[in-house]
């Protein structure tokens, strides 16, 4: 384009923008005239020669609008100038110009209708231009007169309304600033109110609102001021923090968090906390400690508070022990319900939920907010172990500051109580076995218990043997848990109720110590409560429950409505392989009703005064065994020693008869006799003085025994009007039985608390020792058996009913039980018969008919026997039938019965061959059978 500017100025051209300033706007943008237009067309129409033309131009004319052409041209001619080429070089510039020309008309032609519409536009701008002039003219004359119009007064009054505004803002500033200067007056009082949070939030607010007035003069000293009272806050908070370790109080606690949390302290808080109850635990025992000893000391000495609380604890006296022990775990339970509570604060009431705001600043509270919550409960958590180490280790040193083996047994079951009291608490708390209580104790408890066990063996063997063996009138209904000594076994058992009354629910759980006493009374408080609570009912009087129980027991017996069925029947198979016995009558069913011998005492346990010391002394051992679960196989084996020296004193009184059991029929089963044999061995001091030259062993060894013990001279064993003491005798044996009843009771309270590897010795002394306590019933009584009949006499039935009497007589004293009858019966009857078979055995002749009569005499025997006693089947009745009919065997028969029965002796069977001799046997047969008699015997000897 600029190129073409030059070239219309070559040509004596103006250029459009200079031809505007010289023709009017209507002249300035005309249309090109037809002349023009026609001259144009002229020109060469092909576009492609056109182009060519166009592209043959130079660069240089395109380049910029200072390029100057004449310049341009004039230096590019030749040296020597030819005026054919100058001509045929102007026709050629001529040409590009007319090409460019044409093109310029074309592109002008073709934007003419654009054109002819911009020149509207700019014709219709000209007029609204003209018009805005006319305006703005208008408007500079009203401004004009209203210039005039105001006056210097109404810009003055603007003036003072601005600095009003102004003065206003400074009234306001020095406002806030006096309320700064008088907040510590406040603030003093919000202190006294224990409001920390709202006055640690006013000291906040009072730092944000003069870091505003930062300008003026007055606040630096008010910032520092402020800074000293938020200090003064932080110390004062601490204090309020350290009394949550006593008594924790929730809304107290609650505003100390708040305000914690305003400081942005919470960790510190909580390390500051278990500092404080680290503090609190020390503080506590050294002032509880202190006050007995001061108390004990009876004067004002301060050099009690200058020592170490291990050498306070030496100065303890015995009688002030326990009371300090118990509000030493009272104090110590205070502590300890403070710090559960303090968890449970965090549990239930810090769960503050993060704010639902996207703002970052917000997202990163709330994760600041978590990190803290988590911080606290793991401290927390950390902290319950050692709190409760610490505890322990107060606990431990006065324990061992005092030497407890002179106490009293029930002082020391209740130290033992509360310190097992103290490790449930322990246990609750923070799943601690107490391992540190727990050896603190053991062995004291261990040598304690030594030197009481031996003291109660000694009791145990005086309380023997001054017994008399007299009945103990106890009600029938007596259990051992009505004694004192077990009342800590019907309350473990009180929570098992009936299925039908258990709640619905099987979710509910056990009550914790914390959670029973959260809102007041304290754990350690309900032992001094319960130690007086004393009260027994086991005793009868006259052995029966009221009077009316008295004729009910003889009414009873009066009557055989409940007799069974089976028994009123004619027949009745015994089951013996024998004929079937005839018809019983109703007076032998009244009999066998009465056979029990008890008519005065029913269902009354039999037991001493000796037999009720120990269960009570069972019951002590097992309270402390109970309370000391680690002492449980001491325990249990001293507990078995008071069973095994009872059983030992009552075979030694009354089953000990070396003429009697060398019959071959009283003799104790091996397991009875291995079982005294280890008791004597291990537990009886069969030596009658010391041995001071004997080794240290020795000596040790005998001090775990006990000397033999000697039936009272008041106890009578040798007359026949009372069977030989035989009331005595049934005391003695079946309150052993009752005692071993009563251990058969405990054994799985026993078993659960005795520790594995020891319970291969609790089954030994069950099965080897308890169990065999009621086999001392057939030595004790086969003695009676064995004097109060003469079974050599002729009237063997007339000694029976005689012997009947006597035993009734008996049972007016002391109740004969049924199984202790039957065993006196079957001692008698099997003396008996061995005493027919041995009258059979002197017969120097028998005949059929004798053999005949040897038969039905023992038939009659037989019959009045079953009216004397309902013991089926009769013993030893095969015994003599089988001997009788043993008489009427051949040659062969006889020795393979001699070979199969060897419960004869030699005697009874030679003479048996020597009176068959003749009748059916023969000399040869005789000497056969002798021999074989002998090849039997040979073993024996």
């Amino acid at each position: 384009m600029q190129k073409i500017k030059s070239l219309m100025t070559r040509q004596g051209l103006k250029s459009p923008q200079e031809n505007i300033h010289d023709l009017s706007p209507l002249e300035n943008f005309r249309i090109p005239s037809k002349e023009e237009l026609r001259e144009l067309r002229e020109q060469p129409t092909d576009p492609q020669a056109q182009q060519e033309i166009i592209n043959s131009i130079e660069e240089v004319y395109f380049s910029s609008d200072s390029f100057d052409i004449v310049k341009y041209e004039l230096e590019k001619l030749p040296p020597v100038l030819s005026l054919q080429e100058l001509e045929e070089y102007r026709d050629k510039l001529k040409q590009q110009q007319a090409a460019v020309s044409k093109k310029v008309a074309d592109l002008i032609l073709e934007k003419q209708p654009s054109y002819v519409k911009e020149l509207e536009r700019v014709t219709s701008l000209q007029t609204s231009l003209q018009l805005a002039a006319v305006i703005c003219t208008n408007g500079r004359r009203h401004l004009s007169t209203a210039k005039e119009g105001f006056t210097q007064a109404s810009l003055g009054l603007l003036a003072n309304q601005r600095k009003r505004q102004l003065l206003m803002g400074l009234l306001k500033s020095l406002r806030t600033i006096k309320t700064l200067q008088q907040t510590d007056v406040r603030l003093s009082e919000m202190l006294e109110e224990e409001d920390y949070p709202g006055a640690i939030q006013l000291c906040l607010e009072c730092q944000k609102a003069a870091s505003t007035f930062k300008h003026y003069s007055c606040i630096s000293e008010l910032n520092s001021k402020l800074q000293d009272t938020l200090e003064q806050i932080e110390e004062q908070l601490d204090v309020a923090l350290s009394k949550i370790c006593k008594n924790f109080d929730i809304g107290h606690y609650t505003k100390v968090q708040q305000a914690y949390r305003l400081l942005g302290k919470t960790q510190t808080a909580m390390d500051q906390l278990h500092m404080h109850f680290t503090q609190a635990i020390h503080n506590t025992v050294f002032q509880v400690v202190l006050g007995y000893v001061e108390l004990c000391a009876g004067n004002t000495d301060t050099k009690f508070q200058k020592l170490q609380y291990k050498d306070l604890c030496m100065h303890i006296t015995s009688d002030s022990y326990i009371p300090c022990l118990a509000d030493l775990c009272k104090a110590l339970w205070e502590v300890m319900l403070s710090y559960y509570r303090t968890m449970e604060w965090h549990e239930k009431c810090d769960r503050g939920e993060p704010s639902s705001s996207s703002d970052g600043s917000n997202v990163m509270d709330a994760e600041e907010t978590n990190f803290d919550r988590n911080y606290v409960k793991k401290k927390l958590e950390h902290g319950l172990s050692r709190i409760w180490q610490d505890v322990q280790l107060k606990v431990k040193t006065y324990l061992l500051g005092t030497d407890m083996s002179n106490f009293k047994y029930d002082d020391f079951i209740f130290v033992l109580d509360i310190v097992s009291r103290l490790m449930q608490v322990g246990e609750e708390f923070c799943g601690s076995k107490s391992e540190v209580l727990q050896e603190s104790i053991r062995k004291q408890s261990v040598n304690y218990f030594k030197n009481y066990h031996r003291t109660r063996l000694e009791e145990l063997r005086m309380f023997l043997e001054n017994e008399t063996w007299e009945l103990c009138p106890v009600k029938s209904s007596f259990s051992i848990l009505q004694l004192h000594e077990f009342k800590f076994m019907a309350q473990s058992r009180s929570p098992s109720v009936s299925p039908s009354k258990q709640p619905a629910s099987e979710t509910e759980r056990t009550i914790t110590l914390f959670e029973q006493y959260c809102n007041g009374g304290n754990p350690f408080e309900i032992q001094a409560n319960n130690k007086d609570d004393e009260t027994e009912d086991v005793l009868a009087s006259n052995g029966y429950e009221s009077d009316e129980q008295e004729k009910s027991a003889y009414q009873e017996y009066d009557s055989d409505s409940d007799v069974p069925e089976e028994l009123k029947r004619d027949f009745v198979d015994e089951q013996t392989g024998d004929a079937p016995v005839k018809s019983i009558s109703r007076e032998t069913l009244r009999s066998r009703k009465r056979s029990d011998y008890c008519l005065n005492k029913v269902n009354a346990p039999i037991l001493t005064n000796t037999t009720l010391n120990v269960i009570r002394l069972v019951g002590k051992y097992m309270q402390m065994m109970n309370i000391l679960k680690p002492i449980a196989f001491d325990v249990i084996h001293f507990m078995s020693q008071l069973f095994d020296y009872y059983m030992y004193a009552i075979y030694t009184f009354f089953g000990r008869n070396d003429t009697f059991e060398s019959t071959g029929l009283g003799l104790s089963s091996s397991r009875l006799r291995t079982t005294l044999n280890r008791i004597q061995e291990s537990l009886i001091d069969l030596e009658v003085s010391s041995d001071a030259s004997g080794t240290l062993t020795a000596v040790e060894e005998r001090k775990e025994k006990v000397p033999t013990p000697h039936l009272s001279r008041l106890v009578v064993l040798s007359s026949s009007s009372t069977l030989y003491g035989l009331a005595e005798r049934v005391v003695a044996t079946e309150s052993l039985v009752f005692l071993a009843e009563q251990f058969e009771f405990l054994q799985s309270h026993l078993d659960a608390v005795m520790p594995p590897a020891k319970k291969p010795f609790l089954q030994q002394f069950y099965s080897q020792t308890v169990s065999t306590a009621s086999e001392l019933r057939k030595p004790i009584y086969w003695i009676v058996a064995a004097k109060a009949i003469d079974y050599e006499q002729m009237l063997l039935l007339m000694e029976f009913e005689q012997f009947n009497r006597r035993l009734n007589e008996v049972s007016k004293k002391v109740r004969i039980p049924l199984v202790v009858s039957n065993i006196l019966w079957e001692h008698c009857i099997r003396l008996a018969n061995r005493t027919i078979v041995e009258g059979y055995a002197n017969v120097k002749k028998c005949s059929n008919e004798g053999r005949a009569l040897m038969q039905l005499d023992f038939q009659q025997f037989l019959m009045k026997l079953e009216k004397l006693t309902d013991i089926r089947p009769i013993p030893d009745k095969e015994f003599v039938e089988t001997y009788i009919k043993a008489y009427y065997l051949t040659e062969n028969d006889m020795e393979r019965w001699i070979k199969e029965h060897r419960e004869y002796s030699t005697k009874q069977l030679t003479n048996l061959v020597n009176v068959c001799l003749g009748t059916h046997i023969n000399k040869k047969a005789r000497q056969k059978l002798l021999a074989a008699i002998d090849d039997i015997d040979r073993p024996k000897r």
